[in-house]
Formats: structure tokens, sequence, C-alpha cells
């Protein structure tokens, strides 16, 4: 098959539709952007096709174009993707991007699955309480990132030295990296995405790569992922991804 074809292949998967031929009002750009990730980028890589729609759809949310990530979530339940894994990658956008913004995604994320007959809310992720939300957090952490943090940030002034560390781990790592509906492989990878198309937090996106390797991600699988939010993030938050982990994905 040519670019052409499997761009209608794929299409169909995803949105159970046509890609534009000659309709609409910028026909020439929708033909160079479906092409384009339609039929080949998503026929670059290893991974498999829910997958890279949960990528897909956690660099919408970080870059908050919800229109498309309404899409992209429908194109997910298209493809196998449950409702709480589509929730998850949402939800564990909201330690790096900030509440008010998941907020926004969560809602377009909700219009969708309304539109396909899922009721709300959906059963609970939660695993842990108040008393060891600490505890459970830092058993995730520590294995994969050590005391890196804590050591870090030692010179905070007064209760910030305790504090800082202590709000990632109970957050980041507690709150929502225990929870269910996605494995420790793919929230490291997902979290991969989320820094790359940030920008500006090479420094963190480096070191997730350290973390999706070390969760039984290959590093084919870092490239294919970074690759495949490429055209949702742009070419130069791509090679910003893939020229600091360098060393580690060769």
């Amino acid at each position: 098959m040519d670019r052409v074809e499997r761009c209608e292949e794929k299409y169909a998967e995803l949105f159970g539709g046509k890609p534009v031929r000659d309709e609409g009002s910028d026909p020439e750009f929708m033909r160079i952007l479906q092409r384009f990730i339609f039929g080949e980028v998503c026929y670059t890589g290893s991974l498999d096709d829910r997958m890279r729609e949960l990528i897909t759809v956690t660099v919408l949310a970080v870059n908050q174009t919800l229109p498309q990530l309404k899409s992209h979530t429908l194109a997910c339940l298209h493809v196998g993707c449950t409702p709480e894994e589509v929730r998850e990658a949402v939800y564990q956008c909201s330690p790096f991007i900030g509440f008010p913004k998941t907020l926004n995604a969560i809602a377009a994320m909700n219009e969708s699955f309304e539109k396909a007959g899922i009721s709300l809310p959906l059963a609970s992720g939660e695993t842990v309480t108040e008393e060891d939300r600490y505890e459970k957090g830092l058993s995730l952490q520590s294995p994969v990132y050590g005391d890196e943090i804590a050591e870090r940030y030692k010179w905070l002034p007064g209760e910030f030295a305790a504090a800082v560390p202590r709000f990632l781990t109970e957050l980041g790592f507690g709150d929502f990296a225990t929870r269910k509906g996605l494995d420790a492989k793919t929230r490291e990878l997902l979290t991969v995405v989320i820094l790359a198309a940030l920008g500006g937090a090479e420094t963190q996106v480096r070191s997730h790569v350290a973390g999706a390797l070390k969760t039984g991600s290959t590093g084919e699988d870092v490239v294919c992922a970074l690759t495949h939010a490429m055209p949702y993030m742009g070419i130069p938050r791509f090679f910003n991804a893939l020229n600091c982990a360098k060393d580690l994905l060769e």
C-alpha cells in the first residue's frame, strides 16, 4: 500500500470514516496532515494502535487542543482502549500541566464518553487512603528514582526542604501512579510524552526516559512514542526530547 491507501485504512480503524479528499474549506492542508499522520507516522515503529491513541490523547491534553481531544477519545474507544485507560492517561497529566488544564481535558473527554453512551462517573480507580498515600507512593518512586529529589532540594529553606519532595511523592506517585487502569510501564512512557510535549522540561524528560527503560519499555518504544507524538507537539520539541536522552536511547 502507498501512504494514501494506508491513510484510508488507518483513518477507518480510528474514526470509522474516510479521510479528506477535496471536502471542506482547507482540503489541501487536511490531506497533508492526514496522510502524514495516518499514512506514515502511524505505520512507523512497533507500538500498537491502542498505545498510540493513548499517546495522542496525552499530547492533546497537554496542548489543550480540546476539539481534537474529543475526537481521539472516541478513537481510543474504537481501537480497544477502556474508558478507564483513557481517563488515567488524562488524569496523570495533572502533576505536570496543573489541575485547571487537566480539568479542561477531563471535560472534553467526558463529553466524548457521554456521546459514546458511557455512564459517568466511571468506577473508582483509587487504591490509597489518606493514611497510606505517602508510603504507597514512595514504594513506586524509590525503586525507579531513589531519593534523588529529596537530595536535590535539601537547600530549600525551612519546612520546604521536606515538603517539596513529600508533595511529589504523595501527589505524583501516591495519588496518581497508584491508581488502577494503567500499569507502571504505560504510565512512565506516557510521562515521557507529557514532558516532551510541555517543552523546556528536558531535564525531566531525560529522567523519565531512564524511568521508562527501568519499568520495561525498550529504547525503540520510547523513540516510537516520541515520534508518534511529534505531529501533535511539533518537530522542535521532538528533537529536544531525543537529543537530551540520546545516550540512554542509543
